[in-house]
């Protein structure tokens, strides 16, 4: 029999260099994604302690909103600004996307605790809060959701088929834009504070959408 030809030395220490750095950024995402959820955690904890009231809840259901649309923000931008903008800080951004969108659900699973503790608790004011066809379009948000972080593993992703998860991160992305966005909207005309969170929104998705052949300028 014919021995197998050896792997080129070259690829084994290429792969070999490799494998440390790889695991060097696996372990600065996990410490990224657990110290948000930490934060997010007695952030939450700490606003119940001091309202344990639906009225504590309602400050949960709104906080968790924004640190939602943070994180989501600081994900949906990421290798838009990595393109349009190379540098160490945006290089960083793209590389953690993955744990910063792991942090946004699980802020948006806080946020769904909140809301169900809210409509237990006060279902008349949950249903004034949150019409029947907001609450649709949430539950649809949130199975979007659910399904990206389910395939948010390389081996998800190669089990699934790069053109069908493109398919479906790409849709469940944008639909957490528009949730976010017709949401913020929506509460302009109780304080126009809210036209910061719609404005950074509406700018990250026309940076999505610059040419991918634009250069920044020198």
């Amino acid at each position: 029999m014919t021995p197998l030809p050896a792997p080129p030395s070259g690829n084994i220490t290429a792969a070999a260099s490799a494998a440390p750095a790889r695991r060097a950024l696996a372990r600065s995402r996990w410490r990224l994604w657990a110290g948000l959820m930490a934060a997010l955690l007695a952030m939450v904890l700490v606003t119940l302690a001091m309202s344990p009231t639906v009225t504590g809840l309602r400050q949960v259901v709104a906080l968790t909103a924004r640190s939602s649309a943070a994180l989501f923000l600081l994900a949906f931008a990421a290798s838009a600004l990595a393109r349009r903008w190379p540098a160490p800080a945006t290089r960083w951004l793209l590389a953690h996307r993955r744990a910063l969108g792991l942090a946004m659900a699980g802020s948006h699973g806080l946020h769904a605790l909140a809301l169900v503790g809210f409509a237990t608790l006060d279902p008349v004011g949950f249903a004034q809060a949150s019409p029947l066809p907001m609450r649709i379009t949430g539950g649809i948000g949130y199975a979007l959701l659910l399904a990206m972080v389910l395939t948010s593993t390389d081996a998800a992703r190669a089990r699934l088929g790069a053109r069908a998860w493109g398919w479906l991160h790409g849709i469940g992305m944008h639909w957490l834009w528009l949730g976010f966005t017709v949401g913020f909207a929506r509460r302009l005309p109780i304080s126009p504070l809210y036209a910061l969170p719609v404005a950074l929104l509406l700018a990250v998705l026309a940076l999505r959408g610059w040419p991918r052949s634009a250069r920044a300028a020198p």
